[in-house]
Order: C-alpha cells, then structure tokens, then sequence
C-alpha cells in the first residue's frame, strides 16, 4: 500500500530577492520621476502665465486701477474688428523681408566660402561679428546709421551724389520699415550663413564632378545637385528665422516704437504698446492670444516638416 508523499515546504524568498523585487520602479513611474522638476518648472514660468494672460484676455483691466471686470469676448472683436488685419499685414511684410534677404546672402556667402576660398576661415569669423552683438546694440548702431542729421548713410549718399539734402530714414512711413529689414538682415544673415555651409560642407564631392563630366555648367550643377542635396536644410532654416522674425521686438521698438503713424506696427510692438502705454492688460493679452494662435500655426508646420525629414532620413 503506497503512501502520498509530504508536500515539500516552499522556501520563502530571500530578503534581498524581495527587496529587489519590491522596490523596483516601473519604467513609467521612473521616465515621470525624471521629468517631474522639469514638468514643475514648465508649469510654474510657462503654463500658469501663459493660462493666466488667456483667461485675462477675457477681462476689462487696467494696470492703473484695481480690480477687473468680465467683458468676454469684447477685447478680441475690439481687435478683429479693428486694427488686427493691418498689424498682421505690417507683421508679415516685416517676418518675409527679414527671412528672406539674409537667407539669400547668407546662402550667396556660403556658396563663396564653400568653394575653398583663401581665407575662408578668417572670413567666416569675421561674417559671425555681427550674429554676437546683443540685438539692443545692433539697433542703436543703426539708428546711428540712419539718424537724418549727422547718419553714415545720408553723408555716403551726399557724398556720392545720390541725395541732395537729408533723408529721415526712421521718421518716414516709405522707409522706415525697409530700415528695419535691412538692420534685422545684418544680424541673421550670418547664423543662416553658416547653418547653410554646413549643409553645403555634407554634398559629396563625386557628384559635382560627375555632373561636371556630363557637361553640366554652375547654375545646372546649383539646381540639379547642390539645392537638392541642402533643400531640407534650407527649408528648416527658412521656417525657423520666420517664426523668430514673426516674434521679434527689440530691433522694431528700438528703431521706431512701431512708428512713424503705425507703419511698422507689429503684434510684439503692439502688444507692448497697449499694455505698458496704454495701460490696457485686457486687450493686450486679447491681441496676444491672437498672435498666440498664428504661432501655433507655424510652429505646426515646423513640426511637420521635421516630422517628415526624420522619416526620409529613415
């Protein structure tokens, strides 16, 4: 007669096997402990300003008086309704003539320097001098520039025949925002310039000299190789100076304060101008919200743009 054997004792885990299994942390739980000083900092200058001046754009206050009062959506119709085609107008011929012409030179001196120029080291430090000065220095250098008593450029052009008496570069609506493109050029200009060349420097060489081989002159070779091989590079560079030029202030309001009459008004200037001359926060942050949403738009298709080289890279 057999006999059923005694179940045999599980031996209890270890004490180390339990505390390493015990206090072992998810990988979500450990990717939110590492971001969580990053998240709280995001929420406390970021998210809780940002949400703050929304919820503000929907409120009638003054920086000169207490208290606020619930209007809704009277601040943003004051724009839409107003002056917010004109400043959006004003803002894109700005964002488009600062984009574009340091783009050109910028792309014109990389070609220069990528052909193995003598010099081209030195020339390529000396091309970033201005990309270094703060943009507040930048501008008052200009407004000496352009100053339409004692300006550089009025003494060159009287000089040279061109002119007959002063002109008010900054003080005229007709020029005074083509002053503005030309300062804000002199300071992009070089970072295009060299984000451009190292776009350039990554075109094989073997390509160039098949090209040359079939025949193929400079202009064939630029369209048919070289902007092929650098289109992505130059698309994000594009996309990037617009949005920054979309956003920028300093050289306007240091310039013009948005002036002379308006003529280079734009949403950074007028924001500033409503809130901190005005006095009118509420409209402010309304207009800001607007602008806010226009961003958005852009930076939408940056992201698309990456989003897509990043899968033709792959």
């Amino acid at each position: 007669m057999s006999t059923a054997a005694p179940p045999q004792k599980v031996a209890p885990p270890r004490r180390r096997d339990r505390e390493r299994t015990g206090g072992r942390l998810s990988n979500g739980a450990f990717a939110l402990l590492l971001t969580a000083p990053g998240l709280a900092l995001f929420a406390a200058i970021i998210f809780y300003p940002l949400l703050s001046a929304l919820v503000t754009g929907f409120f009638k206050q003054d920086l000169r008086l207490p208290g606020r009062e619930f209007v809704g959506l009277e601040n943003f119709t004051y724009w839409l309704n107003g002056d917010f085609l004109t400043i959006f107008k004003q803002t894109l011929i700005f964002t488009v003539g600062a984009t574009l012409v340091p783009f050109v030179i910028g792309f014109a001196l990389a070609l220069a320097l990528n052909t193995g120029l003598k010099g081209s080291g030195f020339l390529r430090g000396l091309f970033l001098f201005p990309w270094v000065i703060p943009g507040v220095v930048v501008s008052f250098l200009w407004m000496w520039i352009f100053n339409a008593n004692y300006g550089v450029l009025n003494g060159i052009l009287m000089k040279a025949g061109l002119i007959h008496e002063s002109i008010s570069w900054l003080g005229q609506p007709g020029t005074a925002m083509l002053a503005v493109i030309i300062t804000k050029t002199w300071a992009s200009f070089p970072w295009m310039m060299v984000m451009l060349l190292a776009g350039l420097q990554t075109v094989p060489k073997e390509l160039h000299e098949a090209a040359s081989m079939d025949g193929a002159g400079a202009i064939r070779r630029f369209f048919n190789v070289t902007w092929p091989q650098v289109s992505g590079v130059a698309s994000i560079v594009l996309l990037l100076e617009f949005i920054w030029n979309f956003q920028h202030f300093d050289t306007i309001y240091v310039l013009t304060g948005g002036g002379p009459a308006g003529s280079t008004e734009t949403f950074a200037t007028a924001v500033y101008q409503t809130a901190f001359k005005g006095f009118d926060i509420g409209r402010a942050t309304a207009l800001g919200g607007l602008w806010m949403l226009l961003l958005l738009v852009l930076v939408a298709v940056y992201l698309r743009i990456t989003d897509r080289k990043g899968d033709d890279a792959r």
